[in-house]
């Protein structure tokens, strides 16, 4: 039986821990809100975005860009986002799993180290490594994107696909992976992208015609360049908001664990002292029998 010095020790170092785990949790919470709101503004954004390359579809034929052409697949470009650090829960290693049905001769660009780590662990082709603020902005996205989208058009990939961890609320994060390039057809950006947000965002209430200048084909080529990149900031602003949102759960869990802990182990001290008294009070009892 351990004596009381030893779990008064355990005590003090699990309450130390706890103290750790409750300040990282309160930290995570106010990431997580801010990644939250950032994650979800973005969504009518890209739906508005949506509809309009759709409403210009109708308006052009004979379009031809890069990005609708589709290929024989040889290789695959995919961009991986996890996170930087750890300590998120399971979220990582979720997002990892969707790796297994990629072939191995897929080229990886990563956004966040730990994707970066494990591409390398399993000797994966990684080209490149990028990393992100927690205030995600633009211009911190672009140079990942652009890499693979040159490596598209130059014919080095024939696809580009998104790995990622998409955002649902507070206690559910999925693995997502997202077919990017070759777009589909524009009705079904369009109805791919409705899912994500309600009506209300919507501009198919408006019966006004829209009028597009210069030329609609100008507008779609530059759009669909925007586009592009808009959804990959969309799925970086979801993959933050997922990832401040695990690791405020985790460490709230962590936590309560050992909080839970210290109780157990206050009770089993209190056993192990009177347990201690009573030997105590009986050996002092035999001893005036015996005198």
């Amino acid at each position: 039986m351990p004596n009381t010095r030893d779990i008064r020790r355990r005590i003090r170092s699990v309450k130390n821990t706890s103290q750790i785990t409750r300040a990282m949790q309160l930290v995570a919470a106010s990431k997580m809100k801010r990644a939250q709101d950032m994650a979800l503004q973005g969504r009518p954004y890209a739906t508005l975005l949506a509809e309009i390359l759709s409403a210009l579809g109708e308006r052009v034929t004979d379009f031809e860009h890069p990005f609708l052409k589709e290929r024989d697949v040889r290789r695959r470009g995919i961009l991986l986002i996890s996170t930087d650090k750890g300590l998120c829960g399971p979220l990582n290693s979720n997002l990892f799993r969707e790796l297994t049905e990629v072939e191995e001769e897929a080229q990886f660009v990563t956004l966040g180290r730990k994707g970066a780590q494990f591409l390398s662990r399993a000797r994966r082709n990684l080209v490149a490594e990028f990393s992100v603020t927690d205030q995600v902005r633009f211009a911190e996205v672009r140079p990942a994107i652009e890499l693979l989208i040159k490596a598209y058009e130059d014919g080095d990939i024939d696809t580009i696909e998104i790995i990622y961890s998409r955002f649902e609320n507070t206690l559910i994060q999925t693995p997502s992976r997202n077919s990017l390039i070759p777009l589909v057809d524009l009705k079904t950006i369009l109805e791919r992208e409705t899912e994500l947000v309600s009506d209300s965002a919507s501009l198919r209430s408006d019966d006004r015609e829209i009028l597009f200048e210069p030329a609609p084909d100008a507008i779609l080529h530059e759009l669909l360049d925007l586009y592009v990149k808009q959804e990959v900031y969309q799925m970086v602003l979801e993959a933050k908001a997922s990832e401040h949102s695990a690791r405020m759960v985790a460490m709230k869990t962590a936590t309560d664990n050992a909080n839970a802990l210290v109780d157990d182990l206050t009770l089993e001290y209190n056993k192990v002292r009177q347990a201690s008294i009573t030997q105590e009070i009986l050996e002092i009892s035999a001893a005036s029998f015996a005198g």
